[in-house]
């Protein structure tokens, strides 16, 4: 796997996005289940499936770039809103960047650490490790790299998140990520309950650190990508339920700038899973 990895990643990303854009569509098109979902999800946020559509080929178009994100040369990234991020690091407490499954999240860690690790270090992000040991490996190559670490989903991962913002530095995570059972509450998110994980709540909360929201808007024909930060719209409450549920409603809003490059086929609204040992 990690050899056809690498041999995909020398391609041009304009070519990896067209076909991914088919692909998304051919998985679309097997999968009645995939088709109702997305549609269901996008209707509750209030979009018919017209104005959602092209988010069928950007599904594709993600799947496609990882191998160029992860193994090949450097993509063009242009930056919105960076004054929000000076200010996060300006404020030396840590800074704790959240993004919805929204445009291309993979390439605002890489982002990120590019752009600041000599100033202010490196970044940490949270991640699920694979199931299938090949494509663990994979993972844990591609994301070897200057100014990113990674953290697992376990209470060292936890740790190593907590000890990054108590040094001021950065971590990211996904928050509209449905954790395992005993790790999350129930919460609105697009009028409708979802488990929602408390982390990042519980991270800003105990240790004071500056949350700042992005995505990463994938440009047409191959050119890049567009990173862009925002700040949330009110200071976080200071109590971990109504926390959490401002952070969904800010995930809402992110999601609202794009909705054509949303996930809305992610399992958003799932039972979680139970909690492994």
């Amino acid at each position: 796997m990690l050899a056809l990895y690498r041999l995909v990643s020398g391609w041009p990303l304009g070519l990896l996005h067209a076909l991914g854009a088919a692909l998304g569509w051919l998985t679309w098109l097997a999968s009645p289940t995939y088709r109702r979902r997305l549609a269901a999800h996008a209707r509750l946020a209030g979009y018919r499936f017209a104005e959602v559509r092209p988010a069928v080929a950007h599904a594709g178009r993600m799947a496609l770039e990882t191998p160029r994100l992860w193994f090949g040369p450097p993509v063009p990234i242009q930056w919105d809103g960076t004054d929000v991020v000076d200010a996060a690091y300006a404020a030396g407490r840590g800074v704790v960047f959240l993004t919805p499954h929204l445009g291309c999240f993979e390439i605002t860690a890489q982002g990120l650490a590019e752009r600041y690790r000599a100033r202010y270090g490196s970044i940490t992000v949270l991640y699920r490790p694979a199931r299938q040991a090949a494509l663990a490996r994979v993972v844990e190559t591609a994301r070897r790299r200057e100014g990113l670490e990674t953290a697992p989903t376990t209470l060292a991962g936890v740790r190593q998140m907590m000890k990054a913002l108590r040094a001021g530095r950065a971590i990211g995570l996904l928050p509209d990520q449905v954790p395992p059972e005993g790790m999350g509450q129930w919460a609105p998110f697009f009028g409708q309950p979802a488990y929602t994980m408390t982390l990042a709540a519980r991270l800003l909360l105990q240790t004071g650190a500056t949350p700042v929201l992005v995505w990463g808007e994938r440009l047409p024909r191959g050119q890049g990508f567009c990173l862009h930060f925002r700040a949330l719209a009110q200071p976080l409450a200071g109590e971990l339920a109504p926390a959490v549920e401002q952070i969904n409603r800010a995930m809402e809003r992110l999601i609202r700038e794009c909705p054509q490059q949303y996930l809305w086929g992610y399992g958003r609204y799932k039972t979680p899973r139970p909690a492994t040992a």
